[in-house]
């Protein structure tokens, strides 16, 4: 495992994006969550580093109906991580409702309460697997502070993606660019 460096405070913007860039390519299986921990910057800062390359930044103003889309998209990972705990959980969307400002999943395998005033952006972000470097699809959203709220995960490690995958994935991107 790699071991970035923290960046410089007195880096220009473009400084920076150049180094998380040669950072996250000394290994690109590598965990963001991780690389950006170790650059000491918000991870949405490396996602959007990577812009064009392996990230598409989504219109954040359809959060709710790119959240919604998921639901065809059946089984699915997510994966949300807090300061301390990183929980994944495996299930299809569903069972919409709002109540009280949140955005509620309610299916068999999913329950989920989301607070929509925290989210800030939303990123589809493909690369390869730290697990077994096979490609994997998802749909990245981060809070107000940039870190990662929840990831989807269209696959999971164990092979790349089936090519209905790939256009499913494509064709969410398409629908919800900014």
């Amino acid at each position: 495992m790699l071991k970035a460096t923290p960046l410089s405070p007195d880096l220009t913007h473009e400084e920076r994006l150049v180094a998380i860039r040669e950072a996250y390519n000394e290994d690109r299986s590598q965990m963001t969550l991780m690389l950006a921990h170790q650059l000491r910057v918000p991870e949405v800062d490396v996602i959007r580093a990577l812009e064009g390359d392996t990230a598409r930044e989504l219109d954040f103003a359809r959060w709710e109906e790119i959240i919604r889309a998921f639901e065809a998209l059946g089984d699915v990972t997510v994966i949300v991580s807090n300061g301390s705990t990183t929980i994944e959980s495996f299930g299809q969307f569903g069972g919409f409702n709002n109540a009280q400002g949140f955005l509620n999943v309610r299916s068999k395998s999913l329950d989920m309460h989301i607070r929509g005033w925290e989210l800030a952006s939303v990123f589809a972000f493909r690369k390869p697997s730290h697990l077994d470097k096979h490609e994997s699809l998802s749909f990245q959203f981060f809070d107000r502070r940039g870190n990662s709220a929840f990831k989807v995960f269209l696959n999971f490690g164990g092979k790349d993606p089936a090519p209905n995958l790939v256009e499913a994935y494509n064709g969410l991107i398409e629908r919800f660019a900014k």
